[in-house]
């Protein structure tokens, strides 16, 4: 079965061995990813209020650099998504609306 995906027409780099744009992007994107990751982490955890104010705004500022290379990678065709099945979709709304059932709160849910 071929999976659908979606992506740009991919930018061509030169393959040698030295790293290129599209390697340092990919590069630069998952140490984001890492880094706002553990940021969340530690945002869960802070006990110290002006710590935490600080913290989020590392956060908030690294979390818009890791979109910025995302859809700087996209546009370039470097990342490619797969296309959602609509069933699996479907399944796993059902399954999620299921759920509701167990909120202590039942008149306020939508």
């Amino acid at each position: 079965m071929n999976q659908q995906t979606i992506q740009n027409r991919e930018t061509q780099v030169p393959k040698t061995p030295q790293m290129n744009d599209r390697d340092f992007l990919n590069d630069m994107l998952t140490t984001e990813k890492y880094m706002t990751s553990s940021y969340s982490t530690f945002l869960h955890e802070a006990s110290h209020e002006q710590l935490y104010q600080d913290m989020l705004n590392i956060f908030t500022e690294t979390q818009s650099c890791q979109r910025e290379l995302y859809n700087l990678m996209f546009k370039k065709g470097w990342y490619k998504l797969e296309v959602a099945n609509q069933q699996k979709l479907q399944q796993s709304y059902q399954q999620f609306q299921g759920y509701t059932s167990q909120f202590p709160y039942q008149n306020n849910v939508q």
